[in-house]
């Protein structure tokens, strides 16, 4: 079974085209590295809960939406020399410090598949 990396971020409402300009110039370096498929999924229905949601998980704010994202990977094992190279690729570089969200507030982790239908 494959291996996901999942992510949820607040990204200001406001930078959507810079965060899928980002997703767009990172995405060919994920899968140069491994990855099967990455999707990016921009808030569209994310109610706000009382106990728990999406929104209060990354303490959204008014102007910002959810974007619930993932990577498929074949194995955990290809996941992880897969994200080191992509980490360590140079055409990554001009992100770092440079993110049109605030990572602080970023869900993130790898989840081994259990079904895939």
């Amino acid at each position: 079974m494959s291996y996901v990396d999942g992510y949820v971020v607040p990204v200001p409402t406001a930078k959507k085209n810079q965060y899928l300009a980002l997703a767009k110039a990172c995405a060919p370096v994920f899968n140069e590295h491994g990855a099967l498929r990455i999707v990016e999924n921009w808030g569209e229905d994310v109610p706000e809960g009382k106990l728990t949601s999406f929104p209060l998980a990354v303490a959204l704010k008014e102007d910002e939406t959810v974007v619930f994202s993932w990577i498929v990977w074949p194995s955990k094992a290809v996941r992880d020399e897969g994200m080191k190279k992509a980490m360590e690729d140079p055409r990554m570089k001009p992100f770092e410090g440079n993110m049109p969200f605030d990572g602080k507030r970023m869900i993130f982790g790898g989840f081994q598949s259990m079904l895939d239908e």
